[in-house]
C-alpha cells in the first residue's frame, strides 16, 4: 500500500464528531488568526501585484478576495488570499512542519467552501486534517528538508492543503490518494527567496496547487500512487535516500493531533518566527530596565540556534521585507521601543536613524554547546552592554506562543486580530467579526460568512487598495 494511500485512509476516515474538543478549539483559533493577518496583508504589494497579474478587475465568481468586494473563482481566490495571509509574516507556524500551515490551508478551504458549499464544522475538520497531513510528512523529512533549503510552508504545505480540500470536498480514498500523489509534482519553494515577495507567493501558490490537486482528482485526473516513495519520487528527490523516515509519516495519526500538541506557533510580532525568541529576550530586558537609549548602548550580543540564524543574520536590511528576517533589526526595535509592531515594517521605517545607528552594534551569533538543552532550537539569549560598563542579559528557552503549552493569551489574540482587521474592516464591525469567527463551528454557510466579511469591508480602504493596485 502506498504512503499516499495510507494517509488517504486516515484523511477520509476523520470525522468531526470524533475530534477532541481541543482540536476544534485550536482549529478555530487558527481560522481567527489567519483571517486577521490575511485582512491586514491584503493591502500589501505582494497580493496586489498577484491580483493585478491575474487581472481580477472584470472577474466574477463565488469566492471573495479578502479586503475587497471582489469575487472570483476559487483557485484565484486561494492564491491571492493565501499570499495576503503570509505577506506580513504574521501568520501562525507549525513546529513540526517547520513552516506555515494555516495560511496555506484556510484560504483554500474558504475559497472552495464558497464555491462548492461548506459550513463551519466542515472547514474546522478539514483544517485539522490538513494540518495533521502536513505535520506527518514534516516528521518524516525534517530537519534535513528544512536545512537543505526547501521552504516547507510550500513544499510540505501543499500536501496539507490537498488533504484538507480533499476532506472538505468529500473525496474518496482513491481520489484523496491521487490528490496527494499529484501534490508531489506541485511542490516548490526555496528559502533563498526569504525576505522578498516570493516568500508569501510560495504560500499563495501552495494554497492554489493543493486545491487544484483535489479538484483534479475529483474529476478523475491520474497520478502515480507511489509518487512519494518512488525511487524518483518526492522523498528521494527532495531529501535523498537515507534522509527520511516513512514510518514517521504513516504512524501516529492524531495521537495527538499536531494542531493540539505541540500545536501551532502564534506570533505576537509581524516578523520571521526565528527572530521571536530574541525579541522576547530583548523585551524582557525592557520590562526590567525600561526602553534603552541608543547612545548609551555600547554593544548588543544575541545568540540563537544556528539553523534559525542562517536566514535571520541580516545586519543591514535593505527593504521592509528584509527587515522582517533581520534578527538585528527586530532586536533594535524591541530595545528602543519596547515593542515590535506592524508600523516597524512599513515603508521606509527600516531606515529610521535611531535604528540604523544601533544596528552596527548588534552582533548575532549561533548558540554554543551547552548554552541551551540539547535539541533546543527555539531558545535565545540577548546581552546588552552599556557605555557605563554595566551588562544586562536575558535568556529564555522558547518564545511565548511557540507551543500550545506556552500560548499567547486570549486578550493578546483579540488585540492582534483587532489591529490586523482594522486595516480594512469598518471599526464598528471588527468586534462582531471577531465574535463570529470565535464561534466558527456555528457558521452555517461559508458563503454567508464571507458575505458578512464583504459587507464589513471599509469603502475608504477599497479606494486605498485601488490606488495602490493601480500604482504597481
Amino acid at each position: 500500500m502506498s504512503v499516499a494511500r495510507k494517509l488517504a485512509e486516515r484523511i477520509v476516515g476523520s470525522d468531526y464528531k470524533d475530534l477532541p474538543s481541543e482540536a476544534v478549539r485550536w482549529s478555530c483559533i487558527g481560522v481567527l488568526d489567519t483571517i486577521g493577518v490575511a485582512l491586514a496583508g491584503s493591502v500589501e504589494d505582494a497580493p496586489l501585484i498577484v491580483g493585478k497579474t491575474l487581472d481580477l478587475s472584470g472577474s466574477d465568481g463565488p469566492s471573495l478576495i479578502f479586503g475587497t468586494r471582489k469575487r472570483t473563482r476559487c483557485l484565484d481566490a486561494a492564491l491571492v488570499n493565501a499570499t495576503s495571509a503570509h505577506a506580513l509574516d504574521f501568520d501562525n507556524a507549525t513546529n513540526t512542519m517547520f513552516g506555515h500551515a494555516s495560511a496555506t490551508i484556510i484560504p483554500a478551504l474558504l475559497a472552495a467552501g464558497e464555491e462548492f458549499g461548506a459550513n463551519g464544522k466542515e472547514v474546522l475538520l478539514a483544517h485539522v486534517v490538513g494540518f495533521e497531513a502536513g505535520a506527518r510528512i514534516g516528521k518524516g523529512v525534517n530537519l534535513y528538508h528544512y536545512e537543505k533549503g526547501w521552504h516547507p510552508s510550500s513544499t510540505l504545505g501543499v500536501f496539507g492543503v490537498a488533504a484538507a480540500c480533499a476532506r472538505l470536498l468529500q473525496l474518496s480514498v482513491t481520489e484523496t490518494e491521487t490528490a496527494l500523489a499529484l501534490s508531489t509534482s506541485l511542490a516548490s519553494g526555496i528559502k533563498a527567496n526569504f525576505g522578498t515577495m516570493t516568500k508569501p507567493l510560495h504560500v499563495g501558490q501552495c494554497a492554489r496547487n493543493g486545491l487544484m490537486a483535489a479538484l483534479l482528482a475529483r474529476k478523475g485526473f491520474t497520478a502515480n500512487p507511489d509518487a512519494l516513495e518512488h525511487s524518483q519520487g518526492f522523498l528521494n528527490v527532495f531529501n535523498g535516500p537515507g534522509h527520511y523516515d516513512v514510518g514517521q509519516i504513516v504512524d501516529g495519526w492524531g495521537a495527538p493531533f499536531d494542531i493540539v500538541a505541540p500545536g501551532a506557533c502564534y506570533k505576537q510580532y509581524p516578523c520571521c518566527a526565528s527572530t521571536h525568541a530574541a525579541v522576547d529576550a530583548a523585551l524582557r530586558l525592557v520590562e526590567r530596565h525600561g526602553p534603552f537609549e541608543g547612545h548609551k548602548v555600547k554593544r548588543v550580543d544575541s545568540w540563537t540556534a544556528a539553523t534559525r540564524l542562517a536566514h535571520t543574520n541580516r545586519p543591514h536590511p535593505d527593504s521592509s521585507l528584509d527587515a522582517k528576517f533581520s534578527v538585528q533589526y527586530c532586536i533594535a526595535r524591541a530595545l528602543l521601543h519596547g515593542k515590535v509592531v506592524l508600523d516597524h515594517f512599513e515603508g521606509d521605517a527600516y531606515r529610521e536613524s535611531a535604528v540604523c545607528e544601533l544596528l552596527p552594534r548588534i552582533h548575532a551569533m549561533a548558540c554554543s554547546d551547552g548554552q541551551f538543552p540539547p535539541g533546543n532550537l527555539l531558545g535565545a539569549e540577548v546581552k546588552v552592554t552599556l557605555y557605563d560598563g554595566s551588562a544586562l542579559s536575558a535568556k529564555l528557552d522558547r518564545p511565548i506562543g511557540r507551543t500550545s503549552a506556552n500560548p499567547i493569551t486570549a486578550a493578546q489574540m483579540m488585540s492582534k486580530f483587532e489591529s490586523c482587521a482594522s486595516r480594512v474592516i469598518l471599526p464598528e464591525s471588527v468586534g462582531r467579526l471577531y465574535r463570529l469567527i470565535e464561534s466558527f463551528e456555528e457558521v452555517a454557510s461559508v458563503r454567508e460568512f464571507t458575505t458578512l466579511l464583504e459587507s464589513a469591508t471599509s469603502r475608504s480602504d477599497d479606494r486605498k487598495r485601488t490606488r495602490e493596485h493601480d500604482s504597481v
